[in-house]
């Protein structure tokens, strides 16, 4: 019997380091390990801590790939300038048949990768990553609140979270930085900070990068190119991708404060991404409301 990858054919594997490694070498003995010639898997990413195989071939006898998470970590291992950890895993959305070994029934099998599918969805949905933004934070000019305040919360609603680098006021940083959570199997990505109307702000815009049909509703608008704005408004964002929803709050630590119970409850009701995101908005531009009525009442 064939597994049809079904177009599904990255396999990331995580906490990896390289030193000098030839890529084509690592590439060719992967595919050896899934019975594969050279030329048949390619490495196309290559980060820190993770690299990205993909697998050419479309249809592979069960055999191949069954069971072989042990005997690709070991052909990779003995790739030279190649180090493995106690916590390097296989990370794959797509070859999800690979843990159906000896299951001869098909609906056992039917069955079986049901039961993998919602155990790989709800173990990615509960990894979390917070980053931080902007380059008041790099430089240490203040104190991130918001991290820690929300990986507290987090935690206690069983999210198991990371606290990514802090992210430059650079759009293609925070692409850069999304695009790997995304590659690290995070479910949920949230970034603080970087929302507002100035040439510095990016982090909607990262999210719209990757999810072009994200959820983006104002917080506030402005006459675009009235002092410093150079755009129309505040808004904030959440997109989606595969398995991993990717959330833009802003940066003030009493607007975090706010934003998170309406985040705990859509995350905890599986909101759709524009029920969350209009959600979200709604609390934070009533905060923007009071703001500035209290500030025309001043000047009155």
């Amino acid at each position: 019997m064939g597994l049809n990858l079904l177009e599904k054919t990255e396999l990331w594997v995580n906490e990896i380091t390289l030193d000098g490694t030839n890529l084509t070498d690592l590439a060719n003995a992967v595919a050896h390990a899934m019975g594969m010639q050279d030329g048949e898997v390619l490495v196309v990413d290559v980060r820190p801590r993770h690299i990205t195989f993909d697998i050419l071939a479309r249809d592979i006898p069960q055999e191949n790939i069954l069971g072989k998470e042990t005997a690709i970590l070991d052909a990779i291992r003995a790739v030279p300038g190649v180090t493995l950890y106690p916590e390097t895993y296989l990370h794959s959305n797509g070859i999800l048949g690979q843990i159906c070994a000896g299951v001869e029934n098909e609906e056992a099998m039917l069955q079986q990768v049901a039961k993998i599918t919602d155990d790989l969805r709800r173990n990615v949905s509960h990894r979390a990553i917070i980053f931080p933004t902007g380059f008041e934070l790099q430089q240490g000019l203040i104190e991130d609140t918001n991290t820690p305040y929300l990986k507290s919360l987090l935690e206690q609603e069983g999210y198991k979270v990371t606290v990514g680098e802090i992210m430059a006021d650079d759009l293609a940083d925070i692409v850069d930085k999304l695009e790997d959570a995304l590659n690290r199997g995070f479910g949920l990505i949230i970034t603080t900070g970087g929302v507002g109307a100035e040439d510095k702000d990016h982090s909607v815009e990262g999210i719209c990068a990757i999810d072009r049909e994200a959820a983006t509703p104002y917080i506030v608008k402005y006459q675009k190119g009235t002092g410093r704005h150079v755009k129309d408004g505040v808004r904030i964002g959440v997109g989606t991708e595969g398995l991993s929803m990717m959330i833009s709050l802003p940066g003030p630590h009493d607007e975090v404060e706010l934003a998170t119970p309406v985040l705990l409850t859509g995350l905890r009701e599986q909101w759709s991404k524009e029920t969350l995101a209009n959600r979200l908005a709604d609390v934070l531009a009533e905060k923007w409301k009071r703001k500035n009525a209290h500030h025309h009442h001043d000047q009155g």
